[in-house]
């Protein structure tokens, strides 16, 4: 590419990218030492970059992985990506990442959405902290916030601190997230209370949810909505691999098709994707594949994970 450029010409634009580049000479002070212009300097720069003679490097700081980040949001069509290391405990470096993610990215005048039985979503509450002046709008449960009444408290105190730390105002689902029989389902869907929160659903500008494993968590398992262990083998044997906001996927992220979801009160699954930012806060080895049917699926579009899971997504789905 410098075969158009003379012996003398190529010698003044490597000077000049080493003085720029190389000694922090500003460039009205290089104009001066060699008697040029600052518009010749800035040209023959801009040339040397375009040439090859000066080559841009990022060298990243430790725990920071933007180059992997980058290559997962390529691959998986995903917004935004943020990838922390988790030594020990998993939970709350996520949390104390979604934390900072969030206290840089929430609007003022967002609508938020969160899914009522997630560790890692009450370890980012937890880790998150007063911002001036953002005010979010309304936050509100995904999945029905009733269950055991030992383990409720999670649910309300989710959306409570969510509430206070933000300035939103809160909006509950007073049901459970699973009920025995579809009439019971379709007669909570149709109570006043539960038919506003219905409507907030179709307002959102941010979910944010756990990805379950069909095998579910400690925390969901306590509050007596998760899916007892013959469900689960029914829902295996359709291919299930996973979920958000109890809607069970396979593989491929698809829907699983089955009576189960007749039993569920939650976001919809077209209502969730609908979503313009749906923000996943999951890691761990048990919920790799889960993790990745959901970004496959298209039920999140941003994700928060550790290391390890990051780099199963790029190793093993190549």
């Amino acid at each position: 590419m410098t075969t158009n450029y003379g012996t003398d010409e190529l010698r003044l634009l490597a000077k000049i990218a080493r003085m720029y580049h190389e000694r922090g000479i500003r460039q009205p002070q290089i104009a001066a030492d060699l008697h040029i212009s600052q518009s010749r300097v800035s040209r023959l720069l801009r040339q040397a970059s375009e040439m090859g003679i000066v080559r841009t490097t990022v060298s990243l700081p430790t725990g920071v992985y933007t180059d992997m980040e980058e290559k997962l949001e390529a691959r998986y069509s995903l917004l935004d990506t943020v990838i922390v290391e988790a030594d020990g405990d998993v939970v709350r470096a996520l949390g104390a990442a979604a934390a900072t993610y969030l206290a840089e990215t929430l609007s003022s005048g967002d609508i938020v959405g969160i899914s009522s039985w997630s560790a890692a979503l009450l370890a980012t509450v937890e880790a998150m902290r007063p911002k001036n002046g953002l005010v979010v709008k309304v936050v509100t449960q995904l999945v029905g916030g009733h269950g055991d009444p030992r383990v409720q408290v999670d649910a309300t105190r989710l959306i409570d601190r969510f509430a206070s730390l933000t300035g939103a105002r809160p909006e509950f689902l007073p049901t459970p997230g699973l009920v025995n029989d579809p009439a019971v389902r379709d007669a909570l869907l149709a109570d006043p209370a539960v038919t506003g929160v219905q409507q907030i659903w179709n307002q959102l500008s941010v979910a944010l949810v756990g990805v379950g494993s069909v095998q579910p968590s400690p925390l969901l398992q306590r509050s007596g909505n998760a899916i007892d262990p013959h469900e689960q083998a029914e829902l295996m044997k359709l291919g299930a691999v996973g979920d958000v906001c109890l809607r069970f996927f396979d593989q491929g992220g698809n829907l699983i098709n089955s009576p189960f979801n007749d039993r569920v009160l939650a976001i919809t699954p077209n209502q969730l994707k609908a979503v313009p930012r749906r923000i996943g806060i999951a890691g761990g080895p048990e919920k790799r594949m889960a993790i990745a049917a959901a970004v496959n699926g298209g039920w999140i579009n941003t994700l928060i994970t550790d290391l390890n899971t990051a780099q199963h997504l790029l190793q093993d789905h190549t």
